[in-house]
């Protein structure tokens, strides 16, 4: 007996919706999970392995090591705050004003109006890029982890998968390479160098800091002097 099973391209919206709700679903599942569980991997780290293999880059490994909050300095966690979000403890997840600068001023690159917690939820769950597309589920994606998580959780997932340059994903792989010490033990002046590259990791390197990254390691740390030091993440409970 034949049994009617729709048009083909009934079956391909059919199968396109399922995919979509199989990917909401995981994401879904990975903002309950994550908010307990240490993170193995995260999107970016998939995407940036996956590229060097097809490019012949056979050697390339993304590598990270998760630590949890109490295994990581307060100086990398105050660092990241004074040069990416300094309105972290208190915004739900977007900063509007520095939106509304952004667009504003007509500029493409969305990377100074992203909060840490949208940067989160890009590095965990979505490709790297610029697209609307891209942006707008960030955006869903942000409110997801910023209803279920705390903001120590976020920052502390923030630290874990942040790309501190070629192969290097997480702050305690960062300290191992850069410093050959823990991340426990980083100082002030070494978190605030490996803040100062991550607005291109690729490019700016921690090992052999250019003048301008010099520069910016001292902004950094006058701004962490100036949101009170560790004094700051204590009020906060971050």
């Amino acid at each position: 007996m034949n049994k009617y099973k729709g048009s083909p391209g009934q079956r391909i919206k059919s199968l396109t919706l399922r995919i979509i709700l199989a990917v909401l679903g995981g994401w879904l599942a990975g903002i309950l999970l994550f908010s307990f569980l240490p993170v193995p991997f995260s999107a970016v780290m998939v995407e940036r392995q996956l590229g060097a293999w097809f490019s012949g880059h056979f050697d390339y490994v993304a590598h990270s090591d998760w630590v949890g909050h109490d295994d990581i300095s307060p100086w990398i966690g105050l660092a990241v705050i004074a040069s990416e979000d300094q309105k972290f403890p208190v915004h739900w997840g977007f900063d509007m004003a520095a939106i509304e600068s952004v667009l504003d001023s007509r500029d493409e690159r969305m990377r100074g109006a992203s909060t840490l917690s949208q940067q989160t939820a890009k590095n965990l769950f979505l490709w790297d890029g610029r697209s609307w597309l891209r942006k707008g589920l960030e955006a869903g994606l942000t409110v997801g982890i910023e209803t279920v998580w705390t903001k120590r959780r976020i920052l502390t997932v923030y630290l874990n998968i942040a790309e501190f340059g070629a192969g290097t994903f997480g702050v305690e792989a960062a300290a191992q390479r850069y410093f050959h010490k823990p991340a426990s033990r980083l100082t002030m002046s070494e978190a605030a160098l490996l803040a100062a590259v991550l607005p291109n990791p690729i490019r700016f390197r921690a090992d052999a800091p250019s003048g301008y990254i010099r520069q910016r390691q001292q902004w950094i740390m006058r701004q962490m002097r100036q949101l009170g030091g560790e004094r700051f993440l204590q009020r906060n409970r971050l």
